[in-house]
């Protein structure tokens, strides 16, 4: 039946009732009078308790976005009441919470900046929201999550991928897992289960829900054909709005025409009742004055700064004002309605200015992402071509990585695009950086080429006997090796052992012959250690000529010892400085004496087909020789200014005894000069 029908019938009906309603008006005004008042009270309670109820639910959500205020459904008024923009925004949300009451509950929960959170944060978050929150609030916050988990994982596994083909290996064999990864699909799909399972649910309930509204519909649309007292049938109609009002959720695509389909009947029993004007009046005015209490408190949340709040305390209103209160009367309906819509836009505009700022923040992080895939691009450009610069620029991309994350949302316009100019950017530094160190492998391969030669030679030679051959060779390859780069870190301890070990092997067979060679040279240092100590206790008797025996006797002991080891020739001057000690004490000519000493000297200098130390020490004396020469020169030539001077003089006398010093000097030194050339 159409709703021209019912209403047609509707009108045949209040003419049949017409007579009873006039007899009994006067009886039942006064009990229906009581039942206004009763209703009146449980909905002026509920005004009044709009804000405690909301402020309670209510938790901060600064970070809503936009979308999240939005809903898909359109809602069709069937009154006077206008459907403008920002009433349909608000009845969209009332819509979409019709469908599963505990929906508005998704508004309380923390929206986070998961774009800023790792791979790790962003799985203990999800997991925190599935344990601890209701499962069908979580949908927004999931799927963020879920998209940005993925983009992470996405670039990392096409970081991944460029590396596992630059080592060489198949596209088509490439798989790349982490123990991460695992645990979040496994976390989705807990998600997805208990989703599921919650839906099936709700499916049969939202249907039992609908079946159930339906049917109060039809009652109240068979009020009016009910043959009783109006008494009766005006608390009949009341039970039945009660009823509605907590029937449950219903599906949200059938919201609307039910709400509308139970609006239009409602209005038509208010025409039924218009017979009684007093009663219908008395409804009329109760819905008036809880209306204009619905209009006070929305004029006062029009006031207020915080939007999200208001908002949701707007959206309990309108629910309110459509679901709880029915018609007033129609010299008032456009007057409320308007003054109601003029708050609910005032609150819109500041919720739309709102998001425009909010806009305006997402913008300034943008050109902050845009300079820092700027910095990015300028290092993927940057020269610097050694390990060290590569190292440099890693650290600088990771830091520039978090920036990016850490600044914030931006329009969700760009969202994407801005996330994919991202990472084209840093797969750009990538691809510069892997074929880099591709070429470096390849450079270290070279080198490790090299080296396994010279571990061949080493490991060929390692037991050769030809020591005055293979030591230059063996030398020659530990130099060489030296100056080969780095070769890949898994085979780098690896060679060098097997380099080492031949070397070693070499060189100790080496040391080992040089130390039976040089056993006899050992034994020689041993015995001249103990004739030291001999000399260095010799007591000297002050005769001159024994003394001097004593002490040639000595050096004679001394070099009938033999060669000692090159490293221990330093004990040679130590004897050589005990004799200096035992010479000093001898009682006799001076220049003897210096000659003595000269002797002993010349007998360490000489050495079998090596004469570079008598030549350092026949050129040393010549020197000296023409020094003293050019010393006595300068004296006698100074002596030319003395003229008729005594030689008393003093002066004169101190340079006469330099001449002879020098002339006793001279005389010395040529000794010393002929004794070096019968060396020779």
């Amino acid at each position: 039946m159409s709703e021209k029908d019912n209403l047609q019938n509707a009108d045949g009906n209040v003419e049949l009732h017409k007579e009873e309603i006039k007899t009994t008006e006067e009886n039942n005004t006064s009990n229906i009078s009581e039942n206004v008042d009763a209703e009146a009270s449980k909905v002026e309670e509920k005004v009044d308790t709009i804000t405690e109820d909301v402020v309670e639910a209510e938790v901060t959500t600064e970070n809503e976005t936009e979308s999240e205020a939005k809903v898909e459904d359109e809602v069709v008024e069937t009154t006077n009441e206008s459907t403008d923009t920002h009433v349909e925004e608000i009845e969209e949300s009332n819509a979409e919470d019709a469908e599963d009451e505990s929906n508005s509950e998704r508004h309380s929960l923390e929206t986070k900046d998961y774009h800023a959170m790792t791979m790790d944060q962003l799985a203990d978050e999800f997991e925190s929201l599935v344990k601890h929150q209701k499962i069908q609030t979580i949908k927004s916050h999931v799927d963020e999550i879920k998209s940005e988990f993925n983009s992470k994982f996405g670039e990392l596994l096409e970081q991944k991928k460029e590396e596992f083909i630059n080592e060489g290996g198949n596209e088509i064999d490439f798989y790349y897992s982490t123990p991460l990864k695992k645990r979040f699909n496994s976390i989705y799909k807990d998600y997805k289960t208990s989703l599921s399972a919650y839906y099936k649910d709700l499916e049969s309930n939202l249907k039992s829900n609908l079946d159930n509204r339906l049917h109060i519909i039809e009652e109240i649309k068979g009020l009016i054909n009910v043959e009783e007292n109006i008494n009766t049938t005006y608390k009949h109609f009341k039970d039945l709005q009660e009823q509605w009002r907590n029937a449950g959720p219903i599906p949200r695509d059938k919201y609307n025409n039910a709400w509308n389909t139970y609006h239009h009947h409602v209005e038509i029993f208010y025409d039924f009742l218009h017979l009684n004007r007093d009663l219908r009046d008395m409804d009329f005015k109760h819905n008036l004055d809880q209306k204009l209490k619905i209009i006070e408190r929305a004029e006062e949340l029009a006031k207020d700064d915080n939007v999200n709040r208001t908002f949701r305390e707007l959206q309990v209103l309108h629910k309110l004002w459509k679901e709880d209160l029915g018609p007033v009367a129609k010299e008032h309906r456009d007057d409320i309605w308007n003054r109601f819509s003029s708050a609910t836009k005032t609150i819109h505009d500041k919720r739309q200015a709102y998001y425009a700022d909010l806009d305006k923040a997402y913008e300034v992080n943008l050109a902050r992402k845009e300079d820092i895939i700027s910095k990015i691009d300028a290092i993927t450009q940057d020269n610097g071509n050694s390990h060290q610069a590569w190292q440099k620029k890693i650290k600088s991309i990771e830091a520039l990585r978090e920036a990016f994350f850490n600044a914030g949302k931006v329009p969700i316009k760009v969202n994407e695009a801005t996330w994919a100019k991202f990472k084209t950017s840093v797969r750009a530094f990538n691809k510069n950086k892997n074929a880099f160190y591709k070429g470096l492998k390849k450079d270290q391969f070279s080198n490790l080429q090299k080296k396994l030669e010279l571990i061949k030679i080493a490991e060929d030679n390692k037991d050769n006997d030809d020591f005055s051959t293979v030591t230059p060779l063996m030398k020659k390859i530990q130099s060489d090796w030296k100056k080969i780069g780095h070769v890949p870190r898994k085979d780098s301890d690896k060679v060098w052992k097997q380099f080492k070990s031949a070397c070693n092997h070499y060189f100790d067979k080496l040391h080992a012959k040089r130390n039976a060679a040089n056993k006899e040279q050992i034994e020689a240092y041993e015995q001249k250690v103990k004739l030291l100590d001999q000399v260095k206790a010799i007591e000297l008797s002050g005769k001159p000529e024994a003394d001097i025996q004593v002490i040639k006797d000595n050096i004679k002991a001394w070099k009938a010892i033999g060669h000692i080891p090159s490293n221990k020739r330093y004990i040679d001057q130590k004897f050589n400085k005990v004799l200096d000690g035992l010479f000093g004490k001898l009682d006799m000519d001076k220049a003897k004496l210096e000659m003595l000493k000269f002797e002993n000297k010349l007998e360490n200098l000489s050495q079998p087909n090596d004469t570079r130390l008598l030549d350092n020490e026949h050129n040393y004396i010549r020197k000296k020789i023409d020094e003293v020469k050019g010393n006595i020169n300068q004296l006698e030539n100074n002596l030319q200014f003395f003229s008729n001077v005594d030689e008393n003089n003093p002066l004169v006398k101190d340079v006469l005894k330099n001449i002879e010093n020098h002339k006793s000097s001279l005389t010395v030194w040529e000794q010393k000069l002929r004794k070096i050339k019968d060396m020779y």
